[in-house]
């Protein structure tokens, strides 16, 4: 048998041979079987069926062997690729609907604006509707023959009567009205005249005026309206004969209107030029600027215990409608709504106006008056004693310049103007 094959040969590092490795071989390091192991004459390596079995020393021989990956797309596949398996685990919960996307709703201030302006024009239209349907209307203005024309601008007739109608007891006890009379005098008769330009003019006309009265004859221009057959219609006629100027509105306040819109108000500051001690008129007023109550107020506008009486008295009246009307105008007032409507309220119980009238001309007129009118009264002459007592007498030609200037919507010359008594 020939030799087996040398192993490997190890030269050490001093030049001397190392002994061959004692172990396990590789295959190709096995010795050639003999034939009569099986093995053919001439053949290189032994078969399968030959090969060591069990414990051989020698490793078996590998061949190697093409992977072919399942998942992997080949270049000659036709169709979808094949999907690895899922991993298989607890069952996934079912899915939920999608939830609607949130629509952020852009703001539309404009629009908001627009229905609370709406809401608020409907409300203080119904409040404007109801409180004028309460209104009490009488027929002040009723044509007569002879009656003048319209004249240019527009003309109030403003009266304060004594009446103490709808008053308690205690009410007239309160603002000293001296209880009821026989018949309605006017304590206060002011003719509004409103330019189509310019400022509005206040002229206070003295109710002891010496002036013809239609059907009766000369007397006091008090008369027309407290006469027999005397009213509102007797006393416009009378006004507008003696004047030349044509009322377009008219209306009336009694005592406990006059006080019961000043309370409404939460009253009004007047100046009050000298004291005032009038137990008739149940006042007691000390010089200077402040702040009246209605029973104050009235009291001021109906007291003649003063140098001057009745001069002093439609000063005063002046004063006090002035006041007023900047009160009820002003933008403390017109802003809050527990001061405007109890004003509207009561002055809507309180007045009488023209069956033509409404709310809108009264609102028309204390805007108008605001910022303080031209204050005058009529130029007087004098006075004298006639069947009818003591009278007052106009100055004829001053006042025929006086309200011929009214009548043509022209202002009143200065000379003309009267500010004091």
């Amino acid at each position: 048998m020939p030799p087996g094959p040398e192993g490997t040969q190890v030269i050490r590092r001093d030049g001397r041979r190392a002994e061959p490795t004692q172990g396990a071989r590789a295959w190709s390091q096995a010795p050639e079987p003999s034939p009569q192991h099986g093995v053919r004459p001439g053949a290189t390596e032994p078969t399968r069926a030959h090969r060591p079995q069990g414990g051989s020393p020698y490793a078996p021989p590998q061949k190697p062997e093409p992977y072919a990956d399942p998942y992997r797309r080949q270049a000659d596949r036709v169709g979808p690729p094949v999907q690895p398996p899922r991993r298989t685990g607890p069952a996934a919960p079912p899915p939920q609907p999608p939830r609607p996307a949130k629509t952020r709703r852009k703001a539309n201030w404009g629009r908001r604006i627009g229905l609370v302006l709406a809401a608020l024009l409907v409300l203080v239209g119904g409040s404007v509707v109801y409180l004028d349907r309460g209104l009490n209307r009488i027929d002040a203005l009723a044509d007569y023959p002879g009656r003048i024309g319209d004249t240019p601008g527009t003309n109030w007739l403003l009266v304060g009567s004594d009446s103490r109608t709808g008053l308690t007891p205690e009410q007239e006890q309160e603002l000293a009205t001296g209880g009821e009379l026989d018949s309605k005098r006017t304590d206060t008769i002011i003719i509004v005249h409103i330019p189509k330009s310019g400022k509005s003019t206040m002229v206070s006309i003295p109710r002891d005026s010496y002036v013809t009265i239609p059907g009766w004859g000369k007397d006091k221009i008090n008369s027309s309206f407290s006469g027999e057959d005397g009213g509102p219609q007797l006393l416009v006629q009378t006004v507008e004969e003696a004047t030349g100027l044509r009322m377009d509105h008219y209306v009336e306040i009694g005592f406990g209107g006059f006080a019961g819109i000043v309370d409404a108000l939460g009253g009004i500051n007047i100046c009050v030029p000298y004291p005032i001690d009038d137990p008739l008129a149940g006042i007691n007023l000390q010089p200077g600027c402040q702040d009246l109550t209605g029973a104050q107020a009235l009291g001021f506008v109906r007291t003649r215990a003063t140098p001057l009486a009745d001069l002093d008295r439609m000063k005063n009246q002046r004063a006090f409608m002035s006041a007023l009307l900047d009160k009820s105008t002003s933008i403390g007032t017109l802003i809050n709504p527990f001061r405007l409507w109890p004003m509207a309220t009561k002055t809507a119980e309180s007045v009488q106006v023209d069956e033509d009238d409404h709310l809108w001309n009264l609102a028309g007129l204390a805007w108008a008056m605001r910022g303080g009118p031209i204050a005058t009264t009529v130029p007087i002459a004098g006075f004298e004693d006639v069947d009818a007592g003591n009278v007052l007498i106009w100055d004829r030609e001053r006042a025929s310049e006086f309200f011929g200037a009214l009548a043509e919507d022209r202002p009143i010359p200065e000379s003309l103007i009267t500010t004091g008594p």
